[in-house]
């Protein structure tokens, strides 16, 4: 490209931006052709969560933008009412070419089975054995005539047929894609079946793959998502490597003393711990401001509380975590449900905290539902195979997900730093239950840590159940204690 040909592509690609319509007009003209953001996004080539950002005020540029308004001035044009003409009067009609000649019939060598009836036949037309007149066709097995009869239904499957919702509707299991299966048998075919180099590309690509996913399994949703929303300061990093003023109470406790003697402890491994955390309460829209102490069980988000006094630190660990500094602080709603879920009558743990203010929005513990069930069959079915590359992958694209849905540069089809504390928090809330569990089964908790380790003296399987799906618990270290 000569200087003169740069300038030219630099001149076309400068000066303002197409203009688009609002954000409500966008959605309405979408909705008037009875079209989804899925089918919308194919055609432009972006995640339908991405056209749901757009269609809730987020603004696309450079050629992504022009594709967009492109669309938008088309459907306003269809949808525009268009002046009657007057039809042309009718050309005389053109001599129809004569139609092919019937096919020559073969002479096959000996008879093969009528594509009609079954019974032999000894002419085949265009590569179908068949009887030439219609008065040689026998009746078919089974007595039919023209037509073989269907083999009779069996009266009960061989085996139970397991459905899948898709929508409102649903499907048998065999009928769904299996994204995750296709993506790990391409990737040992393209590396030869090379496991290490196969998992390594799968890894790398969990990312996008789960946003797929994610979108997959949102259609025939009964809630559309928006991606991109505004969101309050409080959320955003205050610093480029600094934190947001989000708490998300990771546990990170020990017991400070055990009673003399020698002690077996087991520290147990609790199995896709992020996996479960995301059937968790989650906010659909862009977060609303409110002030008061009332928790509406219908909303989530965040919020400003004074947390209560913990007076079990011996024997528990605090359920918001390790915090030295007192007074209010931002926590998320799991947090925010397991306080008060501890305050009820049936626990009387703790006094229930103080709202002073809130972020949230109307909220669906089965957003993720679908995207969770989907992960967890595909590790269910890679550790009774033994299959480690699905097993890598599967781990990497949920872990990756929740990683990345805030302020990353890995993940441009989501920004929802809101759900990424939720979904951490509501891990960390689901170990703590699980501490609590065993401290009311008996055993002496020793540790929490994280979101997937619990250490615990006394017989634990009475009380966890030992593998590795996500309702079970492994070992991961045995240790004495003096």
């Amino acid at each position: 490209m000569s200087d003169f040909d740069a300038i030219d592509a630099l001149l076309a690609a400068s000066g303002p931006e197409v203009e688009l319509p609002p954000a409500e007009e966008r959605r309405a003209l979408r909705d008037a052709l009875s079209l989804s953001q899925a089918q919308v996004a194919r055609a432009i080539g972006v995640s339908p969560a991405t056209v749901g950002g757009w269609e809730s005020g987020r603004e696309p540029t450079g050629g992504i933008r022009e594709k967009y308004a492109y669309f938008l001035e088309a459907a306003r044009t269809r949808l525009t009412p268009q002046p009657e003409s007057q039809p042309d009067p009718d050309p005389e009609p053109e001599p129809s070419p004569d139609p092919d000649p019937d096919p020559d019939p073969e002479i096959l060598p000996e008879p093969k089975p009528c594509v009609l009836c079954g019974q032999p036949a000894t002419d085949q037309v265009e590569g179908f054995p068949q009887h030439l007149d219609h008065a040689e066709c026998g009746p078919a097995p089974g007595g039919a005539e023209d037509i073989p009869a269907p083999p009779a239904a069996p009266t009960r499957p061989a085996t139970p047929m397991k459905l899948v919702p898709v929508g409102r509707r649903a499907q048998s299991a065999a009928e769904a894609p299996d994204a995750i299966g296709r993506a790990v048998t391409e990737a040992l075919a393209a590396h030869e079946g090379d496991v290490e180099a196969a998992t390594a590309a799968l890894v790398r690509r969990a990312i996008p793959d789960a946003m797929a996913l994610l979108d997959e399994t949102r259609k025939g949703g009964r809630y559309d998502v928006v991606a991109h929303p505004w969101i309050p300061d409080i959320l955003r990093k205050q610093t480029s490597r600094g934190a947001d003023q989000i708490w998300e109470a990771r546990p990170k406790w020990t017991r400070p003393e055990l009673p003399p003697g020698a002690h077996e402890v087991t520290a147990l491994d609790i199995n896709g711990a992020y996996l479960s955390a995301l059937k968790t309460h989650l906010p659909l829209g862009q977060l609303e401001h409110s002030t008061g102490f009332d928790h509406d069980r219908r909303r989530a988000g965040v919020h400003l509380v004074t947390p209560p006094h913990w007076d079990h630190e011996g024997v528990l660990p605090n359920p918001i975590g390790n915090r030295d500094e007192p007074g209010p602080l931002w926590i998320t709603e799991p947090t925010l449900r397991l306080l008060l879920r501890l305050s009820s009558p049936k626990y009387g743990l703790c006094e229930p905290p103080t709202i002073h203010e809130s972020y949230t929005s109307g909220a669906t513990e089965g957003l993720l539902e679908k995207f969770r069930v989907a992960l967890k069959d595909a590790r269910d079915r890679a550790i009774n195979e033994d299959d480690e590359v699905t097993l890598e992958y599967v781990k990497a694209m949920y872990s990756k997900f929740v990683a990345t849905m805030g302020e990353s540069n890995y993940n441009r089809e989501l920004y929802r730093p809101d759900w990424m504390h939720l979904i951490r928090s509501q891990a960390f809330a689901n170990l703590w239950m699980k501490a609590y569990k065993a401290y009311d089964e008996g055993l002496t908790v020793v540790r929490a840590m994280g979101t997937d380790e619990l250490h615990v003296i006394g017989d634990w399987q009475r009380v966890f159940p030992e593998g590795r799906s996500v309702a079970e618990v492994k070992v991961k270290d045995r240790y004495t204690l003096n």
